[in-house]
């Protein structure tokens, strides 16, 4: 089991917090504002890991990521996935007919449509679900509520009104888990695994579907393909991809080698194992994009 501290964006009692607790239970989680500040801990060597999201089944993609990944000079030796349930919560006494706003960050208040359309209340977005928690136990409301995992209120001497506020139970983020170690181990050869990376192709006519050609010709299974624009350029599209498979696996090196063939720019960011919850959840996977 992983020793040292775990890095994570966000306040204590945020799900980040609650997912570095569950994968890794025998290391310190530590808050950082941003995932700029939690990305150079883990550069620096403050903290041994990171936990940062990446995607949520609702949601879709958390943006930021994407452009701090290829930058950042870490690697992925992981992933983690979290059933996501949000809590609808409060300052001791406080009843739910009495609560006429609710704080929360964005992509939770999106999570929990539903649930606050309902309750006809009024929202107010902060940078993070724990920290809007902590904000209402430092500045009590009686109209006043904050949407945040259980762990919040727990920590925060919150009362929970209303439990799994979120709009679909299957409501799940995806973690990737984060090393400054330039060369981590390879996972067993016997562990299904995963492969993360990013292109730039040419600017060419129908580079991008003859970069693409080689998985199709090799038999390797593409489950992510997603691209986003870099320096605010419209000709400098990225894409982010992800494939079963590592990079020393026959068809994955000849897919590869075609593909950069066709890119100005390609980087693997890390080779690490399928997740259960991949395998036995969903049975397989498919292209997002």
């Amino acid at each position: 089991m992983a020793q040292g501290r775990i890095a994570f964006q966000g306040e204590l009692g945020a799900n980040s917090h609650e997912a570095c607790l569950a994968a890794y239970p025998d290391m310190e989680p530590v808050p950082h504002a941003s995932f700029e500040d939690a990305f150079e801990a883990i550069k620096s060597g403050d903290c041994q890991l990171g936990m940062i999201p990446v995607e949520n089944s609702i949601a879709g993609r958390v943006a930021d990521v994407h452009h701090l990944l290829p930058s950042s000079g870490l690697k992925i030796i992981g992933e983690h996935f979290k059933p996501i349930h949000f809590q609808l919560m409060a300052n001791p006494g406080v009843r739910l007919e009495e609560i006429r706003s609710v704080a929360s960050m964005p992509i939770a208040l999106t999570q929990c449509r539903k649930t606050v359309r309902r309750l006809n209340l009024t929202t107010d977005s902060v940078g993070d679900t724990a920290l809007a928690a902590k904000r209402l136990a430092e500045h009590p409301d009686p109209t006043g509520a904050a949407i945040a995992p259980a762990l919040a209120a727990s920590l925060y001497g919150l009362e929970i009104l209303l439990r799994d506020v979120e709009d679909t139970p299957d409501n799940t983020t995806r973690f990737l888990v984060m090393t400054a170690e330039e060369n981590p181990p390879s996972p067993p050869l016997t562990q299904p695994c995963m492969t993360s990376f990013v292109f730039q192709v040419r600017n060419m006519p129908a580079a991008l579907y003859k970069a693409l050609g080689g998985f199709a010709t090799n038999g390797v299974n593409l489950t992510k393909l997603e691209s986003y624009m870099e320096n605010a350029a419209f000709t400098a599209t990225f894409f982010y991809s992800e494939i079963d498979g590592r990079p020393e696996d026959p068809g994955v090196a000849r897919a590869f080698e075609e593909l950069q063939f066709f890119c100005q720019r390609f980087e693997i960011l890390g080779t690490y194992p399928a997740a259960d919850f991949r395998r036995h959840s969903w049975g397989g996977n498919t292209v997002t994009s």
